[in-house]
């Protein structure tokens, strides 16, 4: 065994030890913006990542107007994750670092149901727009809160010629889970991304908006400019992107393709 060769098994196991082998020292604490439509994925993901590099994630979520928000209010943080045109304004802005993007998934818009009621007609405009005409009630997240879903969904509806028609039984929420609102029974019908429908315990999704009114969000991963940490918190978003992962950000209904 020549001298270079034992001087690599002897890093290897150094950086064995003391985890700086996986992006820098070990028990680095990386704090994480994030867009509530990765909760789901992000959060389980950040725990693998814990458990296989030692350092901790402390994760927040919002609305992407939250999120943007705070990553201009200067708190610390160390990786944000938006969508793809938020992440581009941001580095253009300097808040995150210029190159550092990395796209994570893609997720349409979809309606919910709670689980054992009809399926309604959602497979046309026309009849997207009776189902929700027919709905009982209606809940998606609030567009003044700066929810990709919620601004979208707001000029569906005014598309539609039907937003003064179901303004009166509809519930508007800050952000999380608005299907949890079908899950217990206060609305009928939930209309946010398939991400965010998806992950909730006694909601169906009944499929995505028809294609001439979907919209189809990217979401991103950028490097805080202001990073205390920048190795690891480039460490934590190549570990998001790998390709192993993809089948579980797919069951997460991260993985729309447009019809």
């Amino acid at each position: 065994m020549t001298t270079l060769e034992r001087a690599a098994i002897a890093l290897a196991l150094w950086a064995g030890i003391t985890g700086a082998g996986v992006g820098g020292a070990a028990g680095t604490e990386l704090r994480v913006f994030s867009a509530g439509a990765v909760r789901a994925i992000v959060t389980e993901l950040a725990q693998t990542f814990q458990q296989e590099t030692g350092h901790t994630v402390t994760l927040s979520f919002g609305t992407v107007g939250v999120t943007r928000g705070k990553l201009a209010s200067g708190e610390p943080v160390d990786v944000v994750i938006m969508t793809d045109v938020a992440i581009d304004d941001a580095a253009k802005q300097g808040t995150v670092v210029p190159g550092s993007r990395a796209d994570l998934a893609r997720t349409g818009m979809g309606l919910g149901v709670r689980e054992g009621a009809p399926k309604p007609d959602i497979a046309t405009p026309e009849a997207f727009k009776q189902t929700l005409l027919s709905a009982k009630s209606l809940v998606y997240v609030d567009p003044a809160q700066g929810a990709t879903s919620g601004i979208h969904f707001a000029s569906v509806l005014d598309r539609l010629g039907i937003a003064d028609a179901v303004k009166g039984k509809t519930q508007l929420v800050a952000g999380g889970y608005p299907a949890e609102k079908v899950a217990s029974g206060e609305a009928e019908v939930v209309v946010h991304q398939i991400s965010e429908i998806v992950p909730v315990k006694g909601v169906v999704l009944v499929g995505p908006l028809p294609p001439d009114l979907q919209k189809v969000t990217v979401y991103s991963a950028g490097l805080a400019a202001r990073s205390a940490a920048p190795e690891t918190a480039r460490a934590f978003i190549a570990f998001l992107t790998r390709p192993a992962f993809k089948a579980k950000f797919a069951a997460a209904g991260l993985d729309y393709q447009q019809p």
